[in-house]
């Protein structure tokens, strides 16, 4: 009887043995394969594979063993030799798991089923658990980390790039008067320079939402910002109209990715009872950019004294000063976010765990420091992952060439972005988007309508006061009488002008009708909105003046000389009257927005997101109604500051309710 329990001892401790060196093999072959990609194993899973080891219930294929044995009674020869360094000792270090680790024989082991073997539906039904435990695990980690000198070096940073979206919004503004006349602009055209930016704008935040969804916030917001630059500037020098439009498209579309990332950024890096107050204040830096735009327009554009000329092909004006001083902003964001970590929440996302804990322990270190704490140690090892989803891509294989190669990847990366896109429109977030297209249509068309058009409400009003000072002339007989001076705001009709000369002069919204000119000579004549309108010209001689064909309305010109005839727009912008008026209008529009900026940063966590959006718009809506009733310059200021204090409110709830509303892989 004890021969045969001895035997049976020796054969349940020669399976133990057996079992032992089937797993360590199997673990071995797994770390050696090379292409295997990351996959959700959570800290729990991997408990539980190292305590198998010390389990006392072996698998082995065909039978169950659950005999109790001690391991210090011997071992078999199964297990000479054994590597101690192929051991994994609980507690050590091992990064992400390998998505291959212990698949092979996976199921012999009692393991889960292998990713290959499952739906697309059940994967991502992982996914989704997995996140929403990352972002529980996520909060308490920004609250370990604490709010201090990263945040604020962060959002100084991120508002610069705000700041370059407020300047752009401006300056469409502010040099379409003056692009019209050095450009020679028709009515008919003048509107696509305003429109043309918004098309980038929009165009762009799609295009640049998308790809921080795909390759980073910060990769993203750098390259939009770096388009923006080089095309703000470049659009300076430009001298035709057509390439002036192209390059502020392309001006609109870098800049048309500011605010989705730069919000998407600064919001991973808060903890949520923070959140809508500090995104609140950014929203400040767009009031300054609107503010700067402004006070240098009011400082650049009317001194017209910086313009230069190369011959008449090339003409440097002051207003194009303006746009290179305007492109400033969005420079120093790209130095400055040359310095910036990556967004620690979305590498979680995409898996690199690695990078996202040595990010977070940065900002841990960072803030501890700046409270005299340098000792408080980062707490957190481990850090949730969510389950890897690998996309199918089909690559044709004629990729040899560097161009087809370039065409797959842009391909691939489009079609990726629009993949993303359509999931905005997916269960449960389907709702969400359709409620804030609505809102954020109707925001964006009042602000930005009036942004656009009230510079132009301005002009029109003091042309109408400008007119209603003009001075009538009848029936005038001026002969041998030389004219040296300045003739502004006038109307001549019936006159007689005989052997005349009008040399060096400056005709400012200058009407001649129905008048002589006999024996008469012009020289070195500069006009704006001057016409002769149904004149008569007999042996008169035109000696370097910009009198072109179309300034002749129903005249007739009987043996007229005309020599040098200056053609395009030759007028000095210092006759632009409304310019200074123009930009300090602007300047105390976006000045208003500073106690909207404020009430909203103190009130936004407290009264919450909605009643603030809609408490805004609704006000801002009745006082946009207002002015229709408009009639002079004084109340259409009133209106428009009001207008944008009270709106501002909802631009900034706005901005925190979209970002909290949509997940990371889609913000």
């Amino acid at each position: 009887m004890e021969e045969t329990y001895k035997d049976r001892t020796s054969l349940v401790k020669g399976a133990k043995d057996i079992a032992k060196e089937v797993k360590r093999q199997a673990v071995k072959k797994v770390n050696k394969a090379v292409d295997k990609a990351q996959d959700g194993y959570t800290q729990r899973s991997y408990n539980r594979f190292q305590d198998e080891e010390d389990d006392d219930d072996y698998y082995v294929q065909g039978g169950n063993y659950g005999v109790e044995v001690n391991d210090d009674e011997g071992s078999s020869e199964a297990t000479e030799g054994h590597d101690e360094d192929d051991e994994i000792y609980e507690g050590e270090y091992q990064g992400i798991p390998n998505m291959g680790q212990g698949k092979d024989g996976m199921v012999a082991l009692g393991q889960p089923m292998r990713d290959e073997y499952k739906d697309r539906h059940e994967l991502e039904t992982e996914r989704k658990a997995d996140e929403e435990e990352l972002a529980q695990q996520y909060e308490l980690i920004i609250q370990e980390c604490g709010h201090g000198r990263f945040q604020w070096a962060l959002f100084f940073v991120l508002g610069m790039a705000l700041m370059a979206d407020g300047v752009e919004v401006f300056v469409v503004g502010f040099v379409l008067p003056s692009a019209e006349t050095d450009m020679c602009i028709p009515n008919s055209g003048s509107g696509w320079l305003g429109d043309i930016v918004y098309l980038g704008m929009m165009v762009g935040a799609f295009f640049w939402g998308g790809l921080a969804d795909k390759v980073g916030r910060r990769q993203s917001l750098l390259i939009c910002m770096s388009v923006n630059g080089f095309f703000a500037f470049l659009s300076s020098f430009v001298q035709g109209y057509g390439f002036f439009l192209f390059c502020r498209l392309f001006s609109g579309f870098g800049i048309g990715g500011a605010v989705p990332t730069v919000f998407s950024y600064f919001s991973e890096v808060l903890a949520r009872e923070k959140r809508g107050e500090h995104l609140s204040w950014l929203c400040m830096f767009w009031m300054i950019g609107g503010i700067y735009a402004s006070a240098m327009a009011w400082a650049i554009i009317p001194h017209y004294g910086w313009s230069f000329s190369m011959g008449s092909a090339y003409q440097f004006h002051s207003w194009r000063v303006f746009v290179i001083v305007c492109a400033l902003p969005c420079v120093s964001s790209v130095v400055a976010l040359t310095f910036m970590p990556e967004s620690p929440r979305f590498l979680l996302e995409v898996g690199k765990h690695d990078e996202a804990w040595m990010i977070l322990k940065q900002i841990h270190d960072t803030n501890m420091r700046a409270r005299g704490q340098p000792e408080k140690v980062f707490t957190v090892n481990r850090i949730k992952t969510p389950k890897q989803i690998d996309e199918l891509i089909e690559i044709e294989s004629d990729t040899g060439t560097w161009y087809r190669r370039c065409f797959v990847r842009i391909r691939t990366e489009l079609y990726g972005i629009w993949l993303t896109f359509m999931r905005c429109f997916n269960y449960p977030v389907k709702d969400n988007t359709i409620k804030l297209t609505a809102v954020w249509f109707t925001l964006s068309f009042g602000y930005y309508g009036l942004s656009v058009w009230f510079p132009d409400v301005i002009k029109h009003l003091q042309s109408d006061e400008y007119a209603s000072r003009v001075k009538h002339f009848h029936n005038e007989e001026v002969s041998h009488f030389v004219f040296n001076f300045t003739l502004e705001n006038q109307i001549h009709s019936n006159g007689e002008y005989i052997n005349d000369r009008f040399i060096m002069m400056k005709f400012k919204s200058v009407t001649f009708e129905d008048s002589l000119f006999k024996n008469c000579v012009f020289e070195d004549i500069t006009s704006l909105n001057t016409y002769f309108r149904n004149c008569t010209f007999m042996n008169t001689t035109f000696y370097n003046t910009d009198f072109e064909q179309y300034k002749f309305v129903n005249s007739e010109l009987i043996n007229c000389t005309f020599f040098h005839i200056r053609t395009g727009c030759q007028i000095s912008f210092d006759d632009d009257y409304s310019a200074y008026w123009i930009y300090f209008v602007n300047f105390l529009g976006t000045l208003a927005v500073l106690p909207g900026n404020i009430v909203s940063a103190l009130l936004m966590d407290r009264i919450g997101r909605l009643t603030m959006l809609g408490g805004s718009m609704v006000l801002s809506g009745i006082s946009c109604f207002f002015l229709w009733f408009g009639t002079s310059e004084s109340m259409m200021i009133g209106m428009l500051c009001l207008y944008n204090g009270l709106t501002i409110s909802a631009w900034n709830s706005l901005d925190v309710i979209t970002v909290e509303l949509y997940p990371t892989d889609r913000r």
